[in-house]
């Protein structure tokens, strides 16, 4: 079935537009020394490769340099809403102390609700959904009103209760998609598969939010109409797997996965331009 997610997305502006956004990303997340990051670094302090505009200096050699966090994070807009709505376009290098920390306060908040926006408007493109498309509709436009709060409003928002409220309505969203899939539906949901052996399986219409499927061998499996909301697909290898008709499964999380030519995938991602270099 045709999916939309993509389109309206980018017409949402659910989509990272570097060039309307000041770096926030690069300013406002911590980060550890480690296997996805060469470096520490604490919240609200500038990456040492951002640049005096606000590009990344390495961005280029990101995975060769030891930032491959970098290249999987996706702020699906965020940073353009709080650089240019939030704060009205002031950038934080011309601003005061408080101003970047309040910056850095107030991004993730507003990412959170724009990962929630990605799963509304794609819950809305899903023929499936039709006996609530009313409360997801009502559900998106409350989001987005969110989102459109003042810097204290934000930070005083209880974005944990706001979730459990539309993770609901996903939940019975991905129950009327799911019922269409046919066959058995497997229920995976918060499963630890990590480094499991799935090659070729049957995972159909299956339940995967929350799963754990880090380094899992998923080569050749059929995730046709699986739910894979939260699923942690960090190097998980999905060469020639089909993704077709999967939903609620972000661009960050395909971004951490491995690849090949040959899987297939929903129309609201795209194919991850490292999976091209491997060899």
């Amino acid at each position: 079935m045709p999916d939309h997610t993509r389109d309206r997305a980018e017409a949402a502006g659910l989509r990272g537009d570097c060039e309307r956004c000041f770096g926030l990303c690069c300013v406002a997340l911590p980060f550890a020394a480690s296997a996805d990051f060469a470096i520490d670094k604490q919240a609200g302090k500038p990456c040492p490769n951002l640049r005096g505009d606000h590009r990344c200096g390495i961005h280029a050699e990101l995975r060769t340099r030891g930032f491959t966090g970098c290249t999987v994070y996706d702020c699906f807009g965020a940073g353009q809403k709080v650089s240019q709505l939030t704060f009205g376009g002031q950038d934080w290098r011309t601003g005061s102390r408080e101003q970047v920390r309040r910056m850095a306060d107030v991004f993730p908040v507003v990412r959170q609700l724009h990962e929630l926006l990605w799963y509304l408007t794609e819950a809305l493109t899903l023929p499936a959904a039709r006996p609530v498309v009313a409360d997801l509709r009502r559900a998106l436009r409350k989001t987005e009103e969110l989102t459109r709060q003042t810097p204290e409003e934000l930070l005083a928002l209880d974005v944990g209760a706001h979730r459990q409220e539309v993770n609901v309505l996903l939940l019975r969203t991905s129950e009327l998609a799911r019922a269409g899939t046919g066959g058995r539906k497997k229920n995976r949901r918060g499963a630890d598969l990590m480094g499991a052996r799935l090659r070729g399986a049957d995972l159909a219409g299956a339940d995967l939010r929350g799963a754990y499927l880090i380094a899992a061998d998923l080569t050749g499996a059929d995730l046709r109409g699986a739910d894979l909301i939260g699923a942690d697909l960090r190097d998980a290898d999905l060469t020639d797997a089909d993704l077709t008709g999967a939903f609620f499964l972000t661009q960050p999380q395909l971004n951490a996965a491995k690849g090949g030519p040959g899987t297939r995938l929903p129309e609201s991602v795209s194919r991850p331009v490292h999976w091209r270099a491997r060899p």
